[in-house]
């Protein structure tokens, strides 16, 4: 038995470790067939068969596809997508420009490991209204990876440091997918971390700053 600051921790059964692994399994298989075949195409008995346990399985994991779905995004994606925000949090505390043109490029990154799984997303914002709580949720969170940056701001304009960080999330995404997925902007990726950078790093400046 090992131990933990003096509390004994004890080692996970065979079970809680078979459980752990099938969710994984779950997981993965899930953000396979959304990435090849989008949402709506996929059913849960095509997940539940290719990580190869029984729908039934499946619910004692997952309520369903939409909750799957979320999970993918807050277990699944690497790095998180919180991560990626606390890590911009850290770089606006140095507040140089050329730091924050090299996160836009790492945020840029993350969308290229992460690009097959967004379409699935967007469908699913549009095909299920339940999905657009958890999602709305999944971007509200993000601020609350950067408390530095929300404290510069100050209590009284937190609500408005919240919202820019929504919308550069926002501007992000959409700009990636019209970028790289639907191919409908021409430029490179150095010239948009530069035009990114000239519109977002003023933006995320307090004012008294």
């Amino acid at each position: 038995m090992n131990q933990i600051h003096g509390v004994p921790r004890t080692k996970p059964t065979l079970r809680a470790e078979q459980k752990r692994q099938t969710r994984r399994r779950l997981l993965d298989c899930a953000r396979e067939l959304f990435a090849a075949n989008g949402y709506a195409a996929v059913k849960i008995e095509d997940i539940a068969t290719a990580a190869g346990c029984s729908r039934g399985t499946f619910y004692l994991h997952f309520s369903g596809k939409t909750d799957i779905l979320r999970k993918i995004g807050s277990e699944s994606m690497d790095p998180r997508p919180v991560s990626v925000y606390a890590d911009l949090d850290a770089v606006l505390d140095n507040a140089t420009r050329e730091e924050f043109t090299q996160w836009i490029e790492r945020a840029i990154e993350w969308f290229d490991r992460n690009r097959a799984i967004l379409p699935a997303w967007d469908e699913a914002l549009v095909l299920e209204p339940a999905f657009r709580e958890p999602a709305r949720e999944a971007i509200a969170a993000l601020p609350d990876a950067m408390p530095s940056y929300l404290a510069r701001w100050g209590d009284d304009r937190e609500r408005e440091a919240r919202l820019r960080i929504q919308l550069l999330v926002t501007q992000l995404e959409r700009f990636f997918t019209r970028w790289a997925v639907q191919g409908t902007i021409e430029i490179s990726r150095d010239e948009a971390a530069e035009v990114l950078t000239d519109i977002w790093f003023p933006a995320l400046t307090p004012p008294h700053a």
